[in-house]
């Protein structure tokens, strides 16, 4: 026996995929390990919808904003400045600014807008309603998916379902506590916002009625803690939390958890000209719709940073926190459907796949043995070869084993062997005719090539595709199917192939084709 290069790079690959798929069969508290999905170890399975129309009004008060700051900055004088869920209107008070102005507004994307006299009305065009409606969505499901990964959910799927729902999968969320937790903080809309108390009107607050407040552009906002103290505060925000770039964990000097937050460049600008501008009066520090504290400026602040204080514990402080750095949410999301997976029926299904699995593969190395004889043994080491690297590979990436996945490598084990049965095919044939093994083995390989590759990159393609636009289970299928083609290249074809080139003296040398495979004299 000589060893040459395919069995080399055959016998790494074995002790690879042996030594990263030990920690997931032995189950080890070291190494890295296969992640099992939602079916297999049970979890939280959520549809969501979204109040796109939510986002709509939200896109209208940013413009509102946006006009305000900028009339400002420009000193131009505009009054009673309004909008509701789809346009824009105030009162332009000095005629000389209405060129100045038009220019600001030609500027903006996606509206439209009429002067006549000093009346102002912007409106958004239908196009940049259904942009901003589908961009709610697709920015809920990133914001869903950033939070959480961080905090701390392996493989969670998110994704889009039909028209306008988000389809949640949470593997491993098993108690009551945990499900509530992850719940609170996908649906947490985090919306920061820095809002002027209407100090002349303040005292007056608990006698006003939301439209009463209108009148004023003030609405009425509760105190997080007290629902019954109110906030009256100028409608449209100093500080939106499209400017926030950081929220971390932080404590006061009573060691009371709280919020440090920090602003960009623009933020810092326009939170350092208002607290110049305003000092003595009070802003605001709003989140979803609740205000946290309304601390007096006492004088300029710069830097763009703040702090938001509340009676929450640490851990509800960190997923706050989560829920900031990941970005608000445009809309606000609701649950269409909720159902828990429990682990027991993972454990049911992981046993029937399991048995199914191992009966297959006995089933199939025991046919290949008692037809194949010694070159069925070899296909069979090339067989188990390939279900340890399929273990490895998706260890050592993270991914996730899902029923449909398992489903996959049984699949792929019949695939794997089937490639060995068109080369031994192949081999068998040119025996018959009398070639000599060294022809036999090479002429076999080379003519049952072709016939493979075409098999296994078509069916690669179709993986691939069924990975890109297929969901949870459907992905699952396609990444064990994609690594047990890609193994069984390596293992069913290089590696069988450098087994016969080490042992081809000894094949020929006994000249026993019935042993060796399976010829019948």
């Amino acid at each position: 026996m000589k060893l040459n290069y395919r069995v080399i790079i055959f016998g790494l690959a074995l002790l690879f995929g042996i030594a990263f798929s030990l920690p997931s069969l032995l189950n080890t508290s070291w190494g890295k390990k296969v992640t099992l999905g939602l079916d297999l170890q049970g979890g939280l399975h959520m549809l969501l919808g979204v109040k796109t129309q939510e986002a709509v009004k939200s896109h209208v008060k940013s413009i509102a904003a946006s006009i305000k700051r900028f009339s400002e900055k420009n000193d131009i004088l505009i009054d009673d400045l309004r909008f509701d869920d789809k346009s824009v209107d105030f009162t332009l008070l000095d005629p000389d600014d209405k060129q100045k102005l038009k220019e600001y507004l030609k500027g903006i994307h996606g509206i439209t807008f009429s002067i006549e006299g000093e009346h102002v009305h912007i409106a958004l065009t239908p196009e940049e309603i259904a942009k901003t409606k589908q961009h709610a969505i697709d920015q809920a499901i990133e914001t869903i998916r950033n939070r959480l990964d961080q905090f701390g959910l392996s493989e969670p799927l998110v994704a889009k379902q039909g028209d306008g729902s988000i389809l949640v999968e949470l593997a491993g969320i098993k108690t009551a506590e945990e499900e509530q937790r992850a719940r609170e903080l996908i649906s947490r809309a985090a919306r920061l916002e820095l809002m002027a108390v209407d100090e002349e009107r303040a005292d007056r607050v608990y006698t006003m009625s939301p439209s009463d407040a209108a009148e004023y552009g003030d609405i009425i906002l509760e105190d997080v803690k007290n629902p019954k103290r109110k906030y009256l505060v100028k409608e449209i925000p100093i500080i939106e939390g499209d400017m926030l770039t950081d929220a971390h964990v932080g404590f006061d000097q009573n060691n009371r958890p709280v919020i440090n937050f920090t602003l960009n460049a623009e933020g810092a600008e326009i939170f350092g000209d208002f607290t110049g501008k305003n000092v003595g009066k009070r802003l605001a520090i709003v989140l979803d719709g609740k205000v946290y504290s309304d601390p007096r400026i006492n004088e300029r602040i710069g830097g763009g940073s703040g702090q938001i204080s509340g009676n929450y514990t640490v851990l509800e402080a960190k997923d706050l926190a989560i829920a900031l750095r990941s970005g608000a949410l445009l809309a606000p999301i609701y649950m269409l459907e909720k159902r828990s997976v429990g682990p027991s029926l993972g454990a049911d299904s992981i046993k029937a796949s399991t048995v199914a699995l191992i009966s297959g593969f006995v089933l199939v190395m025991v046919f290949m043995v008692l037809y194949y004889r010694m070159a069925g043994v070899i296909a069979n080491i090339a067989l188990v070869a390939n279900l340890f690297l399929i273990l490895a590979v998706m260890a050592l990436f993270g991914a996730t084993l899902t029923l449909p996945g398992m489903a996959g490598i049984v699949l792929t084990v019949g695939m794997a062997v089937d490639a060995n049965v068109i080369i031994n095919e192949r081999i068998r044939e040119l025996l018959y005719e009398g070639a000599s093994i060294h022809k036999a083995i090479e002429e076999g390989y080379a003519n049952a090539m072709s016939a493979i590759l075409d098999a296994n990159i078509t069916t690669l393609i179709a993986a691939v595709v069924l990975y890109v636009y297929g969901t949870g289970a459907i992905k699952g299928f396609a990444i064990t199917m994609s690594i047990g083609i890609l193994a069984s290249m390596l293992t069913a074809i290089l590696g069988t192939h450098g087994i016969y080139q080490m042992l081809e003296k000894r094949i020929a040398k006994s000249n026993d084709k019935h042993f060796w495979f399976g010829i019948k004299v």
